[in-house]
């Protein structure tokens, strides 16, 4: 990703000495990022095929770390019995088909070398209190979970390790577009929405991009080798 949470990785991993090639539809704010990049729409199974091997050719080999952390919200959904079918199946490539398609695209070569890490951002909304007007959302998350663990399972004898961070609320451009739908509905304004998303939480604040990140790096290193399979919430204590 090219901001938030996926640019807070990049940026960590690239301090610990990885070799980064970040993935965006749009190629104008990959240019200025300062990493290896690949413009593809990931919600699609050619654009999936495309970003793998883009990255593979801008990193000179195999990819042995697989972060997928991009995503579409809730910000353009409604309620269930309103729903819009196109904005239903917008919501399941973006965020779970569309990490299947990359996840099948590395695990041939992580199964050959016997190695990989795979880490999916999914959301609390995935298992605990689903957020209203936003059945895509909650929906697709969920799906990324499962997808997580079969992984998990499939890639367990080939030291191939799966595992999704569920973050809570984090102040990203994502989330942003939330807080501006739900003030427009409710008659009140963005500063409000996030000071009632920050009141959720025993700390009064909401996560940083940073803090998701620290976790993603820990999924993807050596230490975290006997972790697979799990949701690992990255919520500060926040009941969802």
């Amino acid at each position: 990703g090219n901001r938030g949470i996926g640019m807070a990785a990049a940026k960590l991993f690239r301090e610990r000495g990885a070799n980064v090639c970040i993935v965006a539809r749009t190629e104008a704010t990959l240019e200025s990022s300062g990493f290896a990049y690949v413009a593809a729409d990931l919600s699609t199974r050619d654009g999936c095929s495309a970003a793998i091997k883009g990255a593979i050719d801008q990193l000179g080999g195999p990819i042995d770390i697989l972060v997928c952390n991009h995503g579409i919200g809730s910000a353009h959904e409604k309620a269930l019995h309103l729903t819009d079918i196109d904005d239903w199946k917008t919501s399941m490539d973006t965020n779970v088909i569309g990490p299947f398609y990359l996840t099948r695209e590395v695990m041939p070569s992580m199964v050959e070398k016997r190695y990989g890490r795979i880490v999916y951002t999914a959301s609390t909304a995935a298992t605990e209190g689903a957020e209203p007007h936003a059945c895509g959302y909650n929906t697709s998350k969920a799906g990324l979970c499962g997808l997580m663990r079969s992984v998990a399972q499939d890639g367990g004898e080939y030291n191939v390790t799966s595992n999704a961070v569920l973050p809570g609320w984090v102040k990203t451009e994502m989330a942003d577009r939330s807080a501006k739908a739900e003030a427009e509905a409710k008659g009140t304004t963005e500063e409000e929405i996030w000071k009632q998303r920050a009141a959720l939480y025993p700390a009064k604040r909401v996560l940083t991009p940073e803090e998701v990140a620290h976790t993603i790096l820990f999924l993807a290193s050596e230490e975290s080798s006997g972790v697979s399979g799990e949701s690992i919430r990255v919520s500060g204590a926040c009941p969802w």
